[in-house]
C-alpha cells in the first residue's frame, strides 16, 4: 500500500514538472493590432515568427541559462527604411509575460510615419543597429530577472 501511494505520488509529480516546462516552450507569438498602421508584435525568443521577421539577431539573453542565475534580457525591434521612418510593426521579443510598460509605448508608434527619433525619445539610443538593403532594425535591450529560473525550476 506504502509503495503504491509513493508510486502515484512519484507519478503525479512528474506529470506536473512535464507540463509545466511543456508550456515554458509553447510558441505564443503573435501580432497584436491596435489601428489600421499602428501595432507590434510579441515574439518568442527562437520562434519561427522571430526567424519570418528577421529579428533573430536580437539582443536576447536566455533567463533559463543556469549560469545567468535567472537574470536575462528581452528585446525590442524596430525596423526603419533609409529615411529613417518605421518601415514595420515593432516587435517586443519576450521570455515571459510582456511588460505593459513597453507594449503601450509600441502601440504608440504608427507604421509609415514614425521616426527613428520618436523611438529615441521614448527609450534613448538603440543598443545595437542591424544594416539591412532596405534600410535598418535598431535593438533595444530591456534587462530582466526571473527568480523562477534561478531556483532551478526553470527549462533543462
Amino acid at each position: 500500500m506504502n509503495t503504491s501511494v509513493r508510486l502515484i505520488a512519484a507519478f503525479a509529480l512528474l506529470t506536473v514538472t512535464f507540463s509545466v516546462s511543456a508550456t515554458s516552450w509553447q510558441d505564443n507569438s503573435h501580432y497584436v493590432a491596435l489601428g489600421p498602421r499602428t501595432g507590434y508584435y510579441i515574439v518568442r525568443p527562437g520562434s519561427s515568427l522571430s526567424d519570418q521577421l528577421g529579428i533573430d539577431g536580437a539582443p536576447t539573453v536566455d533567463t533559463a541559462d543556469p549560469f545567468n542565475h535567472g537574470y536575462g534580457a528581452d528585446a525590442l525591434a524596430f525596423r526603419f527604411s533609409r529615411a529613417s521612418i518605421l518601415s514595420a510593426p515593432p516587435a517586443y521579443i519576450v521570455q515571459a509575460t510582456p511588460n505593459q510598460f513597453y507594449t503601450q509605448r509600441l502601440g504608440s508608434f504608427i507604421r509609415g510615419q514614425s521616426r527613428l527619433s520618436d523611438v529615441e525619445g521614448f527609450f534613448g539610443q538603440p543598443q545595437s543597429i542591424e544594416r539591412r538593403p532596405d534600410g535598418f532594425i535598431a535593438y533595444y535591450s530591456i534587462h530582466v530577472y526571473n527568480s523562477f529560473e534561478n531556483l532551478g525550476g526553470g527549462r533543462k
